[in-house]
């Protein structure tokens, strides 16, 4: 498994907020945790492709939001911040090494953070940042079955429901309607922030600063991984957004 990320920008303090107030952001202590967070998925066995930052962009480190990678095809998103659309370029330019390419166009947008890909279904947030457009258009670009999810209170979908295990999800119901999810094993994170996680090789990758969680986690039976993501999470930031996994 290939794991692209990118690097922080020097301008992440400009980076776009939707449901967090401006907090200073360290941009040297961020770069480090982000190179502990690179070096935690290269030591689970992935190959870690990095993108250079471009300061025109701040978010761009959060790089997940800019494509949905499947076996078969990666659809380039347009994403909701139009500051933001910008940043598809240089990630489509090394997608294409690995994946046919696909295209979202203009009326729709979608932030990858709001696709949750569960075995054969894409479970996609309606959010302040993707539309009703994009979901038809990434039915026809995957021809996968593609369900909506009302997300209320968070950024995107993956801030509310991420999954932990082949059977279960991390979730907080507060922020979206947990009914599409019927079957699954459910997981309530125990605190607001905490149910973004990353599964890769069965192993949970977890943001440190939810320690309740992650011992509920544990507690069943879940391998987790911490890193800390305190400045990254700043920006609305979570342990997904960091990487598209190829």
């Amino acid at each position: 498994m290939i794991a692209i990320t990118r690097d922080v920008s020097p301008s992440v303090n400009q980076c776009e907020l939707t449901h967090l107030q401006p907090e200073a952001i360290d941009v040297e202590r961020a770069i480090a945790q982000h190179e502990e967070y690179r070096a935690l998925l290269a030591s689970l066995g992935l190959e870690v492709v990095r993108i250079p930052a471009d300061p025109a962009f701040p978010d761009c480190v959060f790089i997940e939001d800019t494509a949905i990678v499947l076996d078969d095809v990666a659809v380039i998103t347009r994403p909701g911040a139009p500051s933001r659309r910008g940043e598809t370029r240089a990630v489509a330019d090394v997608l294409a090494r690995y994946r046919r390419l696909m295209h979202i166009e203009e009326p729709a947008t979608i932030d990858g953070g709001d696709v949750l890909v569960l075995d054969d279904r894409i479970f996609v947030g309606r959010s302040q940042r993707t539309n009703e457009a994009a979901l038809a258009q990434l039915r026809f670009h995957t021809r996968r079955d593609v369900i909506p999810v009302d997300v209320h209170g968070a950024l995107h979908l993956k801030s509310a429901i991420t999954r932990v295990s082949r059977n279960a999800l991390l979730v907080n119901r507060d922020w979206i309607d947990v009914a599409p999810f019927r079957g699954w094993t459910l997981i309530d994170a125990e605190e607001p922030f905490g149910a973004n996680a990353v599964l890769v090789n069965d192993v949970v990758i977890y943001p440190s600063a939810f320690p309740r969680t992650r011992t509920k986690l544990e507690r069943d039976g879940i391998d987790v991984r911490t890193v800390d993501a305190s400045e990254l999470a700043k920006a609305e930031g979570g342990v997904t957004c960091c990487a598209l996994l190829v």
